[in-house]
This record gives structure tokens, C-alpha cells and sequence, in this order.
């Protein structure tokens, strides 16, 4: 008998979006301008044919990242994006119909792997004015949930958490024995980590990614940090060789390459202050907290202004509906300043 299963059937997912070469790409919160083109040529004149047709070893590069983050190899899984991480915690640390509990809106796959795997996502909510009060998420943690997953700073809201908020969440997940994910895809736009927490406790993870900052997202390439015996259990269902050797090169190269990170941080900074400051004299609002994204409440309406740029100034860009006061909005990635001033050029010009 052919069987089919049915979580994947109900699935709902969006595949092959966009041709998107030759446009400015702000819908994906990508760097729209990559590594310098300097840079990229340095790293791919030292691949070999060798290089290319063995497969990726990971030891050296495990190794390396380890000491970039402080700990040890015990305590690093690498994972093909982070976004595969976290399907395998899903997978290992939660049961079927088992309950989850994450903040709405946030990273779609929270939800989507929660689904896949036939568990029940309990989401909580982001108040009128955009904000998380903690206590909204404490009062959702009892002992028939096995998994929460926060994401600091969240996307696309960009609230992030204190360390306050963050203990006392903690707290209460060790009380009722819920282990805790951390998605740390947008460090270093904003620079306080939880890492701490995953290297000193069990039952605590934290995720990241090369495809923000470290400008990565062609190459597919994160990490896992948690307690040694945590981190086995995601090992056990990675693929083979599922870390690609390019993917290592590359941020092996920007890691090691004197002030790259700062240079990085410095320029997307630059980027979203001119953004912030224009749209203020334009008389603009906007939610501009963490994170290499904003959402600004257009004058006209917003998915047709998106279909426009996309037609008419080849530019990228999204929209959100039921943004608190801002309503339907624009969510803009934002990045070095001359990108942020050919999208300004285009919005004033079809925002009217």
C-alpha cells in the first residue's frame, strides 16, 4: 500500500520564489552588497580540484569555530543553516503532539517544523504596540511543554531580550523541565549573546547563522552550541558530509581576516541610521528596533507599492499585514548606506 504522510501533505510551503539576480535584495534580510568582491576572489583562487571533488572535512574548521565562540568542539554541532539545527532539536527534544511554544510573528520554520513532525505550536502573541512582555511567555510554560524556541532579536518585530527577561524565562523553563532554544541569527547586529547559557546548562541551545552578518546565505552554513550530551543527540540526525567545504572556507577566511567583522558591523550601522534619519524628515513611521530589518507604514498602499519597485525599480521587498498601528506595512532588510539611498530614491518617488 503506497503511503503517504499526512503532516507533509498539510504542509505550506512556498518554493522557488523569485528570480532575484540583478535586483537589490531587501526582502530577505541577506547583506544586499556581500563580501567585497576583493575578498571573494582571495579565498576561491586557493580552491583546488582536490578541494572540490573530496568530501568536506569538518574537524579543523570545528575546531577553529570553537575557539572563535569560547568553548570546545563537544559543545558545536555544525548544521547546513541554522535553520536545520533547529529542525533537529524539534525533531530530538520534543514528541509527537507534543506542545511548543514560540512568539508570533517570528521565523515561519518554527512553525512549519513543528508541523512536519506533527506538534502543537502554542503561539504568543506580540501586543498592539509591538511589544513581548515576558510574563506573556512565562504564563504559557507548564510542565506539558517540552520545547520553547525564542529568536533574539526576533524577525521581523526586532524586539531582543535583556538578560533580565531572558534568566527569568530560563528559570521557569527549568522548573518545568522545558528545554529552551535561542536563535541567535542576527548577533552582532545586535551585540548581546545568551551563549553562556547553552555552554553552562543542559537543555539549553543556542543557534546561529553565516548568512546574516558573515553575508553566507548562498554557502548554507550555522551552528549549534549546547551542553555535550544535547549536542550529540543533533549530530545523530545530521546527514553525511552535510556541511559544505566552501561554506567552511569562506568563513573560516572572514573570521580570521583582521577587522572583517567590524567592517561588516560598521556598514550596515551606517546604513540603517541614514535609513532611519531619511525617513524621519519624510515624515515616515516606522518600527526600527534590532536587527538588519524595519517596518515603515507607506503612504500609499503597501502591496502595490511592492509590486511596483519589484516592476518598475527592480527592487525587493515585502510587506506584513496587522503591524499594531503601523497596519500593513513595508519590511525592509536595510544595509550599507548607498543601497539604503537607491531604495529611499525609489520609495519617495512611487509613495505618493
Amino acid at each position: 500500500m503506497y503511503y503517504l504522510n499526512k503532516n507533509v501533505e498539510d504542509l505550506d510551503r512556498v518554493f522557488d520564489q523569485n528570480k532575484r539576480e540583478g535586483f537589490l535584495r531587501l526582502d530577505l534580510n541577506e547583506n544586499p552588497g556581500g563580501l567585497p568582491q576583493k575578498f571573494i576572489e582571495e579565498v576561491l583562487s586557493e580552491i583546488t580540484p582536490e578541494f572540490v571533488s573530496q568530501y568536506p572535512e569538518t574537524l579543523e574548521f570545528t575546531e577553529m569555530l570553537a575557539q572563535f565562540v569560547g568553548t570546545d568542539i563537544e559543545h558545536i554541532c555544525l548544521v547546513n543553516g541554522s535553520s536545520e539545527g533547529i529542525r533537529y532539536i524539534i525533531e530530538a527534544f520534543s514528541s509527537p503532539k507534543g506542545k511548543i511554544v514560540g512568539v508570533t510573528p517570528t521565523y515561519a520554520m518554527f512553525e512549519v517544523y513543528s508541523k512536519m513532525y506533527d506538534r502543537n505550536f502554542i503561539p504568543v502573541p506580540y501586543t498592539e504596540n509591538l511589544e513581548m512582555p515576558v510574563s506573556n511567555i512565562i504564563e504559557k510554560l507548564n510542565p506539558e511543554i517540552e520545547l520553547l524556541i525564542l529568536l533574539n532579536p526576533n524577525n521581523p518585530m526586532g524586539n531582543a531580550y535583556t538578560e533580565e527577561e531572558m534568566k527569568r524565562v530560563i528559570c521557569k523553563a527549568k522548573e518545568n523541565e522545558i528545554t529552551v532554544v535561542i536563535d541567535e541569527a542576527y548577533l552582532y547586529f545586535y551585540p548581546k549573546t545568551f551563549v553562556e547559557y547553552a555552554l553552562k546548562e543542559e537543555h539549553i541551545f543556542v543557534t546561529r547563522t553565516f548568512s546574516k552578518l558573515f553575508s553566507l546565505a548562498g554557502c548554507r552554513l550555522g551552528y549549534v552550541v549546547g551542553w555535550p550530551e544535547g549536542i550529540k543527540m543533533v549530530q545523530k540526525l545530521c546527514t553525511p558530509h552535510n556541511v559544505n567545504a566552501f561554506a567552511m572556507k569562506f568563513a573560516k577566511a572572514i573570521i580570521e581576516k583582521d577587522g572583517m567583522l567590524d567592517d561588516l558591523i560598521k556598514l550596515q550601522k551606517e546604513g540603517k541610521a541614514y535609513l532611519i534619519s531619511s525617513l524621519q524628515k519624510h515624515n515616515y513611521e516606522f518600527n526600527a528596533k534590532e536587527g538588519n530589518f524595519i517596518f515603515i507604514k507607506p503612504k500609499t498602499d503597501a502591496e502595490n507599492l511592492v509590486k511596483r519597485m519589484k516592476l518598475e525599480k527592480r527592487i525587493l521587498i515585502k510587506t506584513y499585514s496587522g503591524i499594531g498601528s503601523l497596519g500593513n506595512c513595508l519590511r525592509v532588510t536595510t544595509g550599507e548606506e548607498k543601497y539604503m539611498k537607491q531604495f529611499l530614491k525609489a520609495l519617495y518617488e512611487l509613495d505618493k
